[in-house]
């Protein structure tokens, strides 16, 4: 499944901020004694990252930079409930999903469509290419496919095969042991295998149970 849903390579960020005693840890305390500045550039250092996660959630980018925005205050709100033996990282990018999931759900929207094309837009077609219309076909069936899946096995999919996050950080994200990620994960694909098959052979897609 991985020609299906290329990740990018880059990992949470590397703790290398000079600036602060103790690097991101320093920035986190500072920050938790309420040097607004501190907070400033842990922000910029995971903003962009943030935004990537929840747009390929939303497939909106300002809803995206919206739900990023709220993550970042809830977050600055909640510094005196962090617990410094842990990585901040991962803990705000569990605020962020849990927030983007709860978003979805009073929607009452999937949130999953065209996670991979921007699917309506006109796009120009270069003779020298092949047919565009191929690739978007095959989109198309991906977020189709991803749309009939749990939401908790959607969540962990798009974590690891699109942002190419380790185990121990969806764990991290999730709140749940490497172990029972790994078992996830590996239910998750072979649930997306079945439907994905499915849908070729013309065989209507099993209802999703969440």
């Amino acid at each position: 499944m991985r020609e299906l849903m290329e990740a990018p390579q880059d990992t949470l960020p590397v703790d290398n901020t000079p600036a602060y005693g103790g690097g991101e840890a320093g920035l986190v305390e500072a920050a938790r004694q309420g040097d607004r500045e501190a907070f400033g550039e842990l922000v910029e250092r995971y903003q962009r990252r943030l935004v990537r996660v929840i747009h390929q959630l939303v497939h909106n980018l300002d809803l995206a930079e919206d739900l990023a925005q709220d993550t970042f205050l809830k977050v600055y709100q909640r510094l005196d409930q962090f617990d410094p033996s842990r990585r901040f990282g991962p803990w705000l990018f569990q605020v962020g999903v849990n927030h983007t999931l709860d978003h979805l759900r009073k929607q009452k929207r999937r949130g999953w469509w065209m996670l991979f094309s921007e699917g309506g837009e006109d796009r120009p077609t270069d003779p020298a290419v092949g047919d565009p219309r191929v690739n978007l076909d095959l989109a198309q069936e991906v977020d189709q496919t991803l749309a009939e899946l749990p939401e908790k096995d959607r969540v962990v999919l798009v974590l690891r095969e699109m942002e190419n996050m380790s185990t121990s950080e969806i764990a991290a994200i999730l709140g749940r042991k490497e172990a029972t990620v790994r078992w996830r994960l590996a239910e998750a694909r072979q649930k997306f295998e079945q439907i994905w098959t499915q849908r070729r052979d013309g065989r209507p897609p099993r209802p999703s149970r969440e």
